[in-house]
């Protein structure tokens, strides 16, 4: 069984690119860069709370993971990862979500969910996911005004770039990510913010 999970997982994220990036349109490139400030936001959470970016300036680092969509594979398997390693992600002086441009309805079931069920390739078996609660808000941004400020929604997409944005305490932008892998995206996270020298928390 945990054989065919393994299997399941690898197929997802060997999917996960084309996912990131919608059938058939031109993967954009970030209009930001490192060292511009990052553009504030205020944006509902799935823990009931509206999260405003410039109110941790001078507290703790911010990374936000941008993903195209709920319950869809390279997300769920994003999602699990960072809700399996969350102890560890946790020991540094940084606040994480995951963002997207669905509702905060769809974002809540999300989080929540326990296992998720995902529609086999070419008419395949379906994939069944297991995974936690996010044990981190997933923000909401379905009028994509946030989202195009940081240049993961442009012309007509209607889902963010698979990006995630590291976020110093001074609010400026310290690194984008725009090649995530869904599967390791916690310990690539973590290696980033040991990259960035962000520090534990005593």
């Amino acid at each position: 069984m945990r054989g065919l999970i393994t299997t399941g997982l690898v197929a997802l994220f060997l999917t996960a690119g084309v996912l990131a990036q919608g059938q058939g349109q031109t993967p954009p490139q970030p209009t930001l860069k490192v060292g511009d400030m990052a553009p504030d936001f205020t944006l509902a959470g799935t823990d009931g709370k509206m999260h405003k970016l410039s109110s941790y300036r001078g507290k703790s680092a911010v990374v936000v993971a941008w993903f195209p969509k709920a319950f869809t594979s390279g997300c769920t398997v994003e999602c699990k990862s960072l809700a399996d390693n969350g102890d560890k992600i946790q020991k540094y002086e940084v606040v994480y979500f995951m963002a997207s441009t669905d509702t905060i309805d769809e974002n809540t079931k999300f989080a929540k969910a326990t296992s998720v069920t995902l529609p086999g390739r070419a008419g395949g078996e379906p994939t069944v996911v297991e995974k936690k609660e996010a044990d981190f808000p997933m923000l909401s941004d379905p009028t994509m005004e946030t989202a195009r400020a940081y240049g993961v929604v442009t012309g007509e997409r209607k889902t963010a770039s698979r990006w995630t944005f590291y976020i110093d305490k001074s609010g400026k932008i310290a690194a984008i990510e725009t090649a995530v892998r869904p599967a390791t995206s916690a310990e690539d996270m973590i290696a980033k913010l040991e990259e960035l020298k962000v520090a534990k928390k005593k």
